[in-house]
């Protein structure tokens, strides 16, 4: 207890109620190539149709991408996703006599312009790609509403706010219309995208609830589709007399827009937006983002059309990095789509140029899908459906469960495999690392292999070991850190063995593993090890291995023999 200096009661509280706490095993990371969407930035997925929302629909050239993450959102519920774009990408502006400019994200617009862009004129599309050259942003004020082709979408003309009416200021209110002139978003040319209401010219103007009305604030934070770039130059002449868009609420009218239609039309349309395909570098580029552990708590990995290079990157560099991911890969479609003649030799040559490790798991093909959006049929890496298979493993069983076979390795939405690995294909696939994906007549297509591509003989080469692995290390890894900064005493380690020994008791019971044995004492905490600081404790584990192979041995017997006296 603190000492005291005079007498009196002090009451003090201690918790010994910690535990190791549940760690996410289900998150998926994603990087590719999508219409829309903000670029090399982490947003969270939830659903096929919220990757519509953000990202925009697939269309013949980004529709792998779109289909690896909707395959994995089939299966799972949480991916985090970063859109990734080639150098050439562009976003749509009003101005394009201006110079072209890529703003990928909120990060580059807040830095770069925020404050305004000649070049780019009133509004530029709020990312980079041909999908912003259908926007077409209309405005008007006191000064223009009546005769406003959009007038019917609003309940009424703007005119003077209630805050800059009270500082004495006029004529500040604007509405604003964002149409998809094209229907590229909608599928109808001439759609209302969105629409904001009684905004202010006034850059400290306010609505009656005190939130901000400043227009450019306002688009800026609720468009789904335009970043303010400027302010519109077409107005009534500046004047002693007249406040410019953007300055403090005064006693000022505020500068209207000119109603004289032949002079200016207050509708602009966007152009010059330019997709660009991302290299299997920019791809790499967007994948490092999720090296940051600590941010991004991502558990499983699908490449999409990867690269061996770029598979071994997010291996090498990511994964084993991290220590809790698995990356999901599948073989090049020029290995098995079309590709009649010797699939699995094309399949093996491809397993050679990717490394040996535990935290790399490869199918045998790509599947043949519908693309509901294009009307079309696609052919599909399956390593979206491998990792979504391996999330849903998890949220029916547990992460040490194995994803494969008839109870939990189906897999969804397949017209046809590409290939479909023969028993005597299966065994040289198998035998390499490679997990089959099969078709199986009236029983539909399963994951049939559970190993990662660790090449030596081990318990990690299969992916419930390794994952359980994780589960174990991140779990006890979060517990143990508060231990930092104790002291290394006997106390201290009997405190993180009774930490530690439940929540294995737990995952024990749970089928994750078969034994387990705590060391944590003065055997391994010497006082050598104690005067670095240092805290030791060794964690021995046999994990649960899966069924791979099944013998069922049938006997005959004569008639009079007695069971009870055949075998043993």
């Amino acid at each position: 207890m603190a000492f005291q200096l005079s007498p009196g009661v002090l009451v003090t509280e201690k918790d010994l109620t910690s535990v190791v706490p549940q760690v996410a095993t289900t998150a998926g990371a994603f990087a590719g190539d999508f219409q829309w969407g903000p670029v090399d930035q982490v947003v969270t997925v939830n659903s096929e149709n919220d990757l519509v929302t953000r990202y925009g629909k697939p269309n013949d050239t980004n529709f792998v991408s779109f289909f690896t993450a909707a395959n994995f959102l089939a299966y799972g519920n949480n991916l985090q996703l970063v859109r990734s774009v080639g150098a050439a990408a562009r976003n749509a502006r009003s101005n394009t006599s201006g110079t072209a400019v890529s703003i990928t994200n909120s990060d580059t617009y807040e830095a770069t312009y925020s404050s305004g862009s000649a070049a780019l004129g009133e509004w530029t599309a709020k990312y980079p790609g041909t999908l912003g050259n259908s926007l077409k942003v209309s405005i008007a004020d006191a000064n223009t509403f009546s005769a406003w082709a959009y007038s019917t979408n609003f309940t009424g003309a703007p005119s003077t706010s209630t805050s800059v009416a009270a500082m004495g200021g006029s004529l500040d209110e604007m509405h604003i219309i964002v149409i998809d002139e094209d229907g590229l978003w909608s599928g109808t040319a001439g759609t209302v995208l969105e629409r904001f209401e009684y905004v202010s010219k006034a850059s400290d103007g306010k609505r009656d609830d005190g939130t901000k009305s400043y227009y450019k604030d306002v688009v800026n934070q609720q468009s789904k589709y335009i970043l303010w770039t400027g302010h519109n130059a077409n107005v009534v002449a500046s004047s002693a007399t007249i406040a410019a868009w953007g300055s403090t609420a005064a006693a000022l009218p505020y500068a209207n827009l000119l109603a004289n239609a032949t002079l200016y039309s207050t509708s602009v349309s966007l152009s010059g937006g330019v997709n660009a395909a991302p290299t299997a570098g920019n791809i790499q580029a967007s994948l490092s983002l999720f090296i940051n552990s600590e941010q991004y708590d991502v558990s499983l990995m699908p490449m999409g059309d990867a690269t061996a290079a770029t598979i071994n990157y997010a291996t090498q560099s990511i994964a084993e990095v991290r220590k809790d991911l698995v990356v999901f890969a599948s073989p090049t479609s020029a290995a098995v789509v079309n590709n009649a003649s010797s699939p699995s030799a094309a399949i093996l040559s491809f397993r050679d140029t990717l490394t040996s490790s535990s935290y790399a798991f490869l199918d045998s093909g790509w599947k043949y899908q519908y693309d509901r959006y294009n009307d079309t049929y696609r052919y599909v890496p399956l390593n979206g459906d491998t990792a979504g298979i391996t999330a849903r493993s998890d949220y029916s069983t547990d992460p040490w469960f194995s994803p494969a076979g008839f109870t939990r390795g189906q897999v969804k939405n397949v017209v046809k495999l590409s290939y479909s690995p023969t028993k005597t294909d299966r065994d040289n696939l198998y035998s390499r690392g490679i997990n089959p994906v099969v078709a199986m007549p009236g029983q539909g297509v399963v994951l049939f292999g559970d190993k990662t591509l660790l090449a030596k003989p081990s318990a990690f080469d299969r992916i419930n070991v390794r994952r359980l692995f994780i589960v174990l290390e991140k779990a006890i890894a979060t517990a143990a850190k508060y231990q930092l900064f104790e002291f290394n005493d006997g106390f201290t380690r009997a405190q993180f063995k009774n930490l530690v020994e439940p929540f294995l008791r737990d995952v024990k019971g749970r089928r994750g593993l078969t034994d387990y044995k705590v060391v944590c004492d003065e055997t391994n905490n010497t006082g050598e090890v104690i005067d670095r600081n240092e805290f030791v404790a060794d964690i021995y584990i046999k994990p649960a291995r899966s069924i791979n192979f099944i013998q069922l041995n049938f006997i005959a017997t004569r008639s009079g023999i007695a069971f009870e006296t055949v075998g043993a």
